[in-house]
């Protein structure tokens, strides 16, 4: 079962701008195995990743990356009701209000971000990337078994 995995508009910003020393653990995100994952970012992401890269990346060049990143995740909708539960969440981001009801309605799995205080409310786990990176990906949750896979070396 593919786990959806919901990534902040930092760690995507990250990857895409290879910024140091976060660019390398995001690169190791976006490489796991779409098997086991279904990396998801709410459709919000694309505005602010633009508005912050625009300032380093010309505007066709910039499109160009949003065009690739949106064929390796699945973009989660932003809608009325998630607006409303943001704005009464008690987060005291409005941002990461949105992006952590975006998540939830997305059925997400986990959340990964450099900031996990900012999402201090979730009931969803948050991890940093670092964190992230530690989970067995081959573990299966649901009855702590090891998931059947000839590629995934059998591991206690």
């Amino acid at each position: 079962m593919k786990r959806k995995i919901f990534l902040d508009t930092n760690v995507v910003i990250d990857y895409l701008s290879k910024r140091v020393p976060f660019g390398e653990e995001a690169f190791r995100i976006f490489s796991l195995s779409p098997r086991y994952h279904q990396l998801c970012i709410s459709a919000l992401s694309f505005t602010t990743v633009f508005y912050v890269l625009r300032k380093h990346h010309e505007h066709g060049m910039l499109l160009d990356m949003l065009t690739s990143l949106q064929q390796l995740v699945e973009v989660l909708p932003t809608d009325d009701d998630i607006i409303r539960l943001a704005l009464n969440s008690g987060f005291s981001d409005f941002e990461d209000a949105v992006q952590y009801y975006t998540a939830s309605a997305g059925n997400a799995s986990y959340i990964v971000t450099r900031n996990p205080k900012d999402f201090g409310k979730a009931v969803i786990p948050v991890y940093t990337p670092t964190e992230f990176l530690q989970i067995p990906y081959w573990l299966d949750e649901s009855n702590h078994t090891i998931l059947n896979d000839p590629e995934i070396p059998y591991r206690k």
